[in-house]
């Protein structure tokens, strides 16, 4: 809403206004809020200050129908000549000013129009509407920019002189520019060497191209003025552009690019059904290690010696870690990279929660994410297993409940992979045990990388090191 104390407040103040000019500014201003909802633009009373070389900005009212222009208050602020020219030419020769361009204080572009305020035969200040046509003259440059790059190119492809075109020549696509019925006005040789392929023969300038080439007659008819498709036909598949020119340009017509696109369909096809073969592998190594897997239950139950039993236990969770990773493959998208933490999950969850071991144990799985390749995937498997394996085994010895941490640490460059319990403590020993033998040489050869384990003030921490991308 308009204040009324504030434009009295500033009229008596700045300006050399009559308390009867005041109420006539006030009259006017009362409807300056339906005048800016009806027109969508900003709306201003401005009154020349006491100076008479500047004016004063006293009523304002924003649109509710439109985006504001000013993010900021303007009431207050002065219109000062340099800036405001047909603000202070209307004040003091009480023309008005329609239609005016002007730059705005927050550097908008607006359409300005200016009008005197009389109080008899006295202009007592100006009403000035102005709307943003920011977005207006950038289409406008847009179009103009279109226009001259479609004409220039137009004549780049149908100039006649006696040096070829370079651009066109040169394009791999096959390149036509024709008529909005067809016509063909310009082929580059590439757009030849298809139709002889295609037809066996040529079509000559001033021929219509669409009964050659019949498949691009929707392309042709559709209005757009952009248009990508895609299309199979001759037992090939291709990608359709079009480019219309404006109706008014001087060469009127579109240019319609074709690109040969069977080959690379073809390798598509290719790796989606080499990508499916190689799921189907991954699939049955995972059901073969189950299967083995199967069989060392099996034998378990049915009795061995009670010295052997953890072997085999050993060897059947290495064989699950390894399941795991074909598992993890086969639930994502990507048969190539394996999510080393969800991998980890997996094998840690599957050594604690099978029930080999009657000690509660929880493991917690922190850090950061790692897709590393099914191949790595594989030996990462491993040392997971023998590492969590060797806390549920050695760790917890004499009690009944034990945490396990497994943490995951991303560098610039490599990879750091903790597991670390609150056991009772790693002790040295002359030779290590045959799971860390597999766990150091497997880091060392197939990762490249280092591993260290000691003990702590409670528990044991192992740590291995890795880069994050495997050996080229």
């Amino acid at each position: 809403m308009v204040d009324m104390a504030e434009i009295e407040t500033l009229c008596k103040e700045k300006t050399t206004l009559e308390a009867a000019d005041i109420e006539r500014v006030k009259e006017v201003s009362q409807s300056m809020q339906m005048m800016a909802d009806l027109s969508r633009a900003h709306i201003f009373i401005d009154c020349l200050l006491a100076d008479e070389k500047h004016a004063i900005v006293v009523a304002e009212a924003s649109p509710s129908t439109a985006r504001p222009i000013y993010q900021n208050k303007v009431v207050g602020n002065t219109a000062y000549g340099t800036f405001e020219p047909a603000v202070l030419y209307c004040l003091r020769s009480g023309k008005t000013l329609a239609s005016n361009r002007a730059i705005t204080q927050e550097r908008k572009k607006v359409e300005q129009s200016v009008v005197p305020v009389w109080n008899g035969e006295k202009v007592v200040g100006v009403m000035i509407m102005e709307k943003d046509i920011s977005d207006q003259l950038e289409k406008k440059e847009r179009i103009e920019t279109l226009s001259k790059t479609t004409e220039s190119l137009s004549g780049l492809l149908l100039s006649h002189s006696d040096r070829q075109p370079l651009v066109p020549e040169l394009m791999e696509e096959a390149l036509f520019f024709v008529g909005h019925e067809g016509e063909l006005m310009y082929s580059n040789p590439a757009a030849i060497n298809l139709l002889d392929e295609l037809i066996g023969g040529t079509c000559e300038y001033g021929e219509n191209l669409l009964e050659y080439l019949p498949i691009l007659t929707k392309v042709v008819e559709q209005k757009d003025e952009l248009l990508v498709t895609e299309m199979e036909a001759f037992d090939k598949s291709f990608k359709i552009k079009k480019i219309r020119l404006p109706i008014n340009d001087k060469y009127n017509g579109m240019f319609i690019i074709l690109r040969d696109l069977t080959d690379l369909r073809e390798k598509e096809k290719e790796l989606i059904i080499k990508s499916v073969a190689i799921k189907e592998i991954h699939h049955r190594v995972k059901n073969n290690l189950q299967t083995v897997a199967s069989l060392l239950r099996l034998q378990m139950r049915r009795g061995i010696p009670e010295e052997s039993k953890i072997h085999f236990t050993e060897s059947l969770n290495r064989i699950l870690s390894i399941a795991s990773v074909y598992e993890v493959i086969l639930s994502n998208s990507s048969i190539d990279e394996v999510d080393i933490f969800e991998l980890t999950e997996r094998i840690g969850d599957m050594l604690v929660y099978n029930g080999f071991s009657n000690m509660k144990i929880t493991v917690d799985y922190t850090g950061d994410r790692l897709n590393i390749e099914s191949d790595r995937a594989v030996s990462i498997a491993l040392i997971i297993n023998e590492l969590i394996q060797n806390c549920v085994n050695h760790a917890f010895e004499g009690r009944q409940r034990g945490h396990i941490d497994v943490i995951f640490e991303q560098r610039t460059d490599m990879m750091d992979v903790i597991v670390r319990d609150d056991g009772i403590g790693y002790k040295k020993k002359k030779s290590s045990s045959l799971g860390l033998e597999i766990v150091r040489r497997m880091v060392e050869h197939d990762l490249s990388g280092v591993f260290q384990i000691e003990g702590m003030k409670k528990g044991t921490e192992a740590k291995l090191t890795f880069p994050r991308e495997g050996r080229v």
